[in-house]
């Protein structure tokens, strides 16, 4: 039976018809600036690509929505002091291009505090992952659990003493970036927390290919003799890759390697026997995809939590099968085959600060 529309449903079709033609108008595409590090470390690589492709998932949804896009303006500052002042350069360009917001892998904690603070008075929201800046203000900040990772090397490394034994040990760290302190940190606290005497018998720094093969060299030239040292402990597989071949070039094969990061390589290391025992891999893909998504969560005008972890996997011989990769995805959980004050690994991103 025909009848006519009430006026209230012919509002209601009227607002449906605007809102199916208005919403694709009202959408944009946004500008976000992407300050890389270092496309020489094999993980930030990893991480990059996390990034942008959570930035094409999100463009994909956009088309099907009609929501806001984004596009990528990217730069690589590159390593060691020159890539510190050039990544200066690049976020004060970028702050100049007026962009909607600003994702940055910092080169070095400290440098970036004063274009972060000139992206703040420009009004520009600037995401921080991997590295902190110390000073400014962030608007949201990402980062693997560094001290987590450290922490796993240090309880792992345990397990292979005896107790009353003192563990000599050599660190190759960075003290640059908040990442690697947090390292170390967690890396020393578990050898104290797990009742093992230990004294440190150098440090040296590296976190890329040529400082690491200088590394190696240093420790084989002040560590001459087998039994002068027990462990080697690389705040990551840039520099301790480097490492690892040098010593087991020379036949140091007494030596264990502690290390973070994950590399294939490194992996590889463990299932072979070949030093390494150890080493905390992050899962890069998924922590640079959580910085795009917090970066278009502000976008979007919503207050993601400010401060969140992306855990870290120990990969050893009893777990090397259950390590999907850089790439992820996160497995849920691991029973430690380990002596450990936590036995067991949960996959859960861990909300600092909201």
């Amino acid at each position: 039976m025909n009848r006519f529309i009430t006026a209230v449903e012919a509002f209601s079709i009227f607002l449906s018809a605007l809102l199916f033609y208005a919403l694709p108008l009202l959408a944009e595409e946004k500008n976000v600036g992407v300050l890389y590090w270092s496309q020489n470390i094999a993980g930030q690589v990893a991480m990059s690509r996390g990034l942008e492709d959570e930035a094409e998932r999100i463009n994909k949804r956009a088309a099907a929505s009609g929501g806001h896009t984004v596009k990528l303006h990217t730069r690589v500052a590159g390593d060691g002091s020159d890539g510190i002042e050039k990544q200066v350069r690049q976020m004060k360009e970028l702050i100049e291009a007026k962009m909607d917001i600003i994702i940055v892998q910092p080169t070095d904690n400290a440098a970036l505090a004063v274009p972060l603070v000139q992206a703040n008075a420009a009004g520009i929201p600037v995401v921080a992952y991997d590295q902190y800046i110390s000073g400014g203000v962030l608007a949201a900040f990402r980062t693997s659990d560094n001290y987590q990772a450290g922490y796993l090397d240090g309880e792992y490394i345990t397990s292979k003493f005896s107790l009353g034994e003192t563990i000599s040990v050599v660190l190759v760290e960075y003290p640059h970036v908040s990442s690697t302190v947090e390292r170390v940190n967690g890396f020393l606290d578990a050898l104290s927390e797990c009742g093992r005497a230990y004294k440190i018998c150098a440090s040296y720094q590296a976190v890329e290919p040529v400082r690491g093969r200088k590394a190696a060299a240093d420790i084989l030239r002040d560590f001459p003799k087998r039994g002068d040292i027990n462990v080697v402990f690389t705040v990551n597989d840039g520099g301790g890759l480097e490492v690892v071949d040098a010593l087991s070039a020379a036949g140091r094969n007494e030596i264990l390697i502690a290390t973070i990061d994950g590399d294939p390589k490194s992996v590889e290391n463990i299932k072979n026997g070949k030093l390494t025992v150890i080493d905390s891999a992050q899962f890069c893909g998924p922590l640079g995809a959580e910085a795009m998504k917090a970066a278009f969560a502000i976008l979007n005008g919503e207050k993601p939590p400010y401060h969140a972890l992306v855990p870290t996997f120990p990969v050893t011989a009893e777990t090397v099968g259950l390590y999907p990769g850089w790439l992820g995805p996160i497995p849920d959980k691991l029973e430690k085959k380990w002596k450990s004050l936590s036995p067991q690994w949960r996959g859960e991103l861990k909300i600092i600060k909201k």
